[in-house]
C-alpha cells in the first residue's frame, strides 16, 4: 500500500517501514513494492529496504516488480490489488496478509462524507483496496492476521474466512523511561484530514489557555490546512510544528514523553499507530473512537464530541497518570518492538518449514 517516506506518512506505511527496517537488522533481505510518491525514484534504498515504485495510475505494473523481487514470502500490510498480483505472479511462494483497518460499507461511507481530498480519491482508494480480486486474494493467502483485536470478527465476516484471524501486533518501541512535563501538555498526532477533524483539537486550545497543546501533522488539502492555521495559529498555548519525520528526528518521541494526554478526534479509525506510540510513552488516551478499548481502558471515551469534559476529567486528581501507566504496560506486554518482530520471524519460519497454521489462523 505505502511506505513512510516521500510525502506519504500514514499508519500502514509506518508499520511497513518499521517492520522492514527491523527485519533488515535481523539479517533478512527485504523489498517493498509500493506506489510512487512525491520525488520517489523507481528504485530506492531506505533503511536497508529495497523500495520499488510503480505508477499509482498503473498498478498492474507492480506485477513485474513483484516477480523481480523474487521473495520467499510476500506480506501485505493491509490488502490491495498488489496482494492479488503477488499471488498471481508468484503462486509458489508464501503469502501473508495483515489486516490493519478492515473497511465495511459504513467505513467507506464515513470516508466519503469526510474525504482527505475529494470523493473521487476515496472511490479510487476503494477500487484499489477493496475490489473482488482483493477479497479473493485475502481468502487464498497462506496466513491472515489482524493488527487489532476488534478487527478479528469484522475481518472474518467481511472476507468470509473459515476461521477468525489471530492478532499480529504492530511493533512499537517502548522507551525505558519517560519524563512528563510539569505543565499540563496535550498532544495531537495525525494527519490534518477532514476525517480526523483536527479543528476539534485546535478549539480545545482556545478553551484551555492554561494547558500546552501541540498538534503535529499536515493536510493533503493545502487550502484546508491554511484555513485552520490562520484561525488558530495565534494562540500562545498552541504549537503547530507540522509534519516531523519520526525516522529522522526524535521530536515526536520527545513530545510524547512530555505529554500527559493524546487526543484523537477522528470519526473512525483502525487501531492508530499514534495510540500505540503515545501509550508506549505513558500518555492517557482521549478519543471519540475506542478501538480495542484504548480510550475506555486507558483514558476517556468521549461521548457526543464533548472533548472538553473528557479533558477536565483526566486532569482532575491527575487521573491521566494512572491511565497512562496502564497504557504503557499494555503496549510493553503486547506490542513491544523486539517481541513483535520475533513473532513475525516465527511465522515466516513456520511457513518456510511447511508447518501447519496455528489454531485460529487462516489458509
Amino acid at each position: 500500500m505505502e511506505i513512510f517516506a516521500w510525502g506519504k506518512h500514514g499508519g500502514y506505511g509506518r508499520a511497513t517501514r518499521v517492520i522492514g527496517r527491523e527485519l533488515v537488522r535481523r539479517g533478512v533481505e527485504v523489498s517493498a513494492v509500493v506506489p510512487l510518491r512525491g520525488n520517489q525514484r523507481p528504485v530506492e534504498l531506505l533503511d536497508g529496504i529495497h523500495v520499488f515504485g510503480f505508477p499509482p495510475r498503473a498498478p498492474w505494473q507492480a506485477a513485474r516488480l513483484l516477480g523481480e523481487s523474487n521473495a520467499d514470502i510476500y506480506h501485505s500490510q493491509e490488502p490491495s490489488f498488489t496482494t492479488y498480483l503477488a499471488q498471481r505472479v508468484m503462486p509458489g511462494r508464501k503469502h501473508v496478509v495483515t489486516l490493519r483497518d478492515t473497511h465495511e460499507w459504513s467505513d467507506w461511507l464515513a470516508e466519503l462524507r469526510h474525504p482527505s481530498l475529494n470523493r473521487w480519491q476515496v472511490l479510487a482508494n476503494q477500487l484499489f483496496e477493496d475490489n473482488p480480486l482483493v477479497q479473493t486474494a485475502v481468502r487464498r493467502a497462506d496466513r491472515v492476521y489482524c493488527a487489532a483485536e476488534f478487527l478479528r470478527a469484522k475481518a472474518r465476516r467481511k472476507y468470509r474466512l473459515a476461521a477468525t484471524p489471530e492478532l499480529l501486533p504492530t511493533p512499537v518501541p517502548v522507551p525505558q523511561q519517560v519524563h512528563k512535563a510539569q505543565r499540563p501538555t496535550v498532544c495531537y498526532l495525525a494527519r490534518w484530514d477532514r476525517r480526523k477533524r483536527p479543528e476539534l483539537f485546535l478549539a480545545l486550545a482556545r478553551s484551555f489557555p492554561q494547558i500546552r497543546f501541540i498538534a503535529f501533522g499536515t493536510s493533503r488539502d493545502a487550502e484546508y490546512e491554511r484555513g485552520l492555521r490562520a484561525r488558530y495559529a495565534g494562540l500562545p498555548n498552541l504549537e503547530l510544528p507540522g509534519h516531523v519525520d519520526q525516522f529522522a528526528s526524535a521530536a515526536v518521541a520527545s513530545t510524547l514523553s512530555e505529554s500527559w494526554i493524546l487526543v484523537n478526534t477522528s470519526v473512525r479509525e483502525g487501531l492508530p499507530n499514534a495510540f500505540l506510540e503515545a501509550a508506549a510513552h505513558g500518555c492517557a488516551i482521549l478519543s471519540g473512537v475506542d478501538p480495542d478499548g484504548f480510550a475506555s481502558r486507558f483514558g476517556i471515551k468521549v461521548e457526543d464530541d464533548d472533548f472538553a469534559a473528557g479533558l477536565e476529567t483526566l486532569l482532575q486528581g491527575n487521573r491521566w497518570r494512572s491511565c497512562g501507566e496502564r497504557a504503557r504496560e499494555h503496549v510493553r506486554s503486547t506490542f513491544e518492538l523486539s517481541a513483535a518482530i520475533d513473532r513475525h520471524l516465527a511465522i515466516y519460519n513456520e511457513l518456510l518449514a511447511g508447518e501447519p497454521s496455528p489454531a485460529g489462523a487462516v489458509h
